[in-house]
């Protein structure tokens, strides 16, 4: 696999922050929905979304971007996401939005270490005690042993292995072919395998959620492609710290949407987590201009 440039890997770090600032927002709507509508609905939601947009986007390209030499892969990949999505949205209602995603945000250290095992990319001692970093702040958030390991707390470390497969075929992937394909792909699975439960779970929609669902769909559509394209042009190693940039938009979100309050521990690990993706972002940036 070529080696990315410095360009590239700046690019690709942009690009996950990107995408995880829109995976929050989308979060923070589903969260809202969750309480008064089913998980698979909200999840079919999502994906039926991210179908009608990409199709408008590709026009007639539609049935050329659905040509894959690694159906088994998308497969798997489209699995992953449906599983990682789907983990995630059942915990919402049992546990804060930034809880979840402090326990989602082990997948980081689950791609960088997948990474150096099964793509073959270095895992030098930097870039290894960045992410280490970055963990130790997502544990002084969620404080081990307190009331957010609940069984419900299984969900989102569920969904972080699930997220860190997706991520990691999505950079074997990414190279060989354009991110629409996966990005039409993993949508129609995940509609499909959605639409076929939704008939027993079906709750009519109020005309005021219509915005609401609507808005998971783009957001979860423009994650998606930002999230393909930092893979493509990055390591997955070296953007993968990023994602805990997460727990600050899903603190703030949590905040301004449910009122829910950080705390002091939490405050200290997120300065944590940024410290922690400022320095896998200098020596990412700098380290092949020495």
């Amino acid at each position: 696999m070529t080696l990315p440039t410095q360009k590239d890997t700046r690019r690709g770090i942009l690009l996950m922050v990107l995408a995880i600032f829109c995976f929050a927002a989308m979060d923070a709507a589903a969260k809202g929905l969750i309480a008064r509508y089913p998980v698979p609905q909200v999840v079919w939601a999502r994906f039926a979304g991210q179908v009608i947009i990409v199709a408008l986007i590709l026009g007639p390209r539609l049935p050329q971007m659905l040509r894959t030499d690694w159906p088994v892969l998308h497969l798997v990949r489209s699995v992953c996401q449906l599983g990682a999505i789907a983990c995630f949205f059942s915990a919402l209602p049992f546990i804060g939005l930034a809880e979840a995603t402090a326990l989602g945000d082990l997948n980081p250290v689950l791609i960088t270490l997948g990474a150096a095992l099964f793509l073959g990319e270095r895992l030098g001692p930097r870039r290894l005690a960045g992410v280490v970093a970055a963990l130790i702040g997502a544990l002084i958030i969620i404080r081990p042993g307190l009331a957010v390991f609940t069984p419900a707390a299984l969900l989102p470390l569920a969904a972080a292995m699930f997220y860190a497969v997706n991520a990691l075929l999505t950079r074997k992937l990414g190279p060989r072919e354009s991110a629409w394909t996966p990005m039409i792909l993993a949508a129609l699975f995940g509609m499909a395998a959605t639409s076929s439960v939704l008939p027993f779970v079906w709750a009519p929609i109020a005309p005021a959620d219509l915005p609401s669902f609507l808005l998971i769909g783009v957001l979860g559509t423009g994650a998606q492609l930002a999230l393909i394209r930092a893979f493509t042009l990055a390591e997955a190693s070296s953007v993968a710290p990023f994602a805990y940039v997460g727990l600050i938009f899903a603190t703030g979100w949590g905040y301004i949407l449910y009122d829910e309050v950080p705390d002091l521990p939490t405050l200290i690990g997120a300065l944590v987590i940024v410290g922690a993706g400022l320095y896998v972002w200098h020596r990412e940036t700098r380290i092949r201009s020495a």
